[in-house]
């Protein structure tokens, strides 16, 4: 852990800046008020008449935070030099792009609904969703990575990690909080993810359970390659750190679906991984503490419901 805390303190050293920090607090603060009080990702961002209008909700929902983070560091940093590198506009432009495109492709379930029928097609349907946007959000990335840091880095990411411990302490630090989380109504309602198979008729089939938790979460790869591999890894070579409190930003901005203290939690937990991943070029200690994360949620919501009764 010692390793871990060194990386915070040196970016406390060199990025924190007391009212930059604020007004990114105050910027995601609105845009949680106006989600969770206002319904804006339900009114605005999904709620398109077609495929295309939802993609473009979706979009700004992620790239104003995102942008407005950046713009914000004009204010207060005098090194962003990074606003006259084409790569960094190509990355601010088409990261928002990739991740609304994931969150509205579902072109391969015509192909499934031919497949499978009622509660059958439910249950694969889920969780071909999953897979099926994992390649989704890489493929792209991987393209980028090809075009234009093959010759300077491993995939984003992907560099081996010489120590697991930290993380998985940072883990057990994590099991009293979704503890609490767990006996929280908006988190029940939520979680677990797997109690949808609760309502089929083939739900009392145990192996479904496995599948469907696998499932659920081999989609956490693709969201820690994205951030902490693509985003981070990508822009530190352009910005420096300034990248990680903006991709922070974003990273909130995705969860703003979920119960709010999660889309609250989640904006420190994606600076922390940030900085780790900076610092590491390697999101498998991410990975580990996320889907760990994930795991417990659904075992904490499961455990929730059952002392609830």
């Amino acid at each position: 852990m010692s390793a871990v805390f060194k990386y915070i303190r040196e970016f406390y050293n060199k990025e924190f800046n007391p009212w930059y920090f604020l007004l990114i607090l105050l910027l995601l603060g609105t845009l949680i008020y106006l989600n969770y009080w206002h319904l804006l990702e339900r009114r605005y961002a999904a709620a398109g008449k077609t495929r295309w209008s939802n993609f473009l909700g979706y979009y700004l929902l992620y790239f104003i935070p995102f942008a407005t983070a950046f713009l914000l560091q004009l204010f207060f940093y005098k090194d962003c030099t990074y606003y006259y590198k084409l790569w960094f506009w190509v990355i601010l432009l088409l990261a928002p792009a990739f991740f609304s495109f994931r969150v509205n492709f579902n072109f391969h379930e015509d192909i499934v609904n031919k497949i499978w029928t009622g509660d059958e097609l439910q249950f694969w349907l889920r969780c071909i969703n999953w897979i099926v946007r994992v390649f989704v959000l890489l493929i792209p990335v991987f393209i980028i990575w090809f075009i234009k840091d093959k010759g300077n880095q491993p995939f984003y990411g992907t560099r081996a990690l010489d120590n697991i411990r930290p993380y998985l302490i940072m883990l057990l630090i994590m099991i009293p909080l979704l503890a609490l989380a767990s006996t929280q109504r908006d988190f029940l309602s939520m979680y677990p993810k797997a109690k949808f198979l609760t309502q089929l008729q083939v739900g009392h089939q145990k192996w479904r359970y496995i599948v469907y938790e696998l499932c659920y979460g081999f989609d956490f790869i693709s969201i820690e390659f994205f951030f902490r591999g693509f985003l981070i890894l990508s822009l530190m070579k352009i910005c420096g750190t300034h990248c990680i409190i903006p991709v922070a930003c974003f990273y909130c901005a995705i969860h703003l679906g979920k119960p709010m203290g999660e889309a609250i939690s989640s904006f420190w937990g994606g600076l922390l991984l940030g900085i780790v991943s900076y610092n590491t070029g390697s999101v498998w200690g991410g990975l580990i503490v996320h889907l760990g994360i994930a795991w417990f949620m659904e075992i904490g919501g499961w455990l929730g419901a059952l002392f609830k009764k």
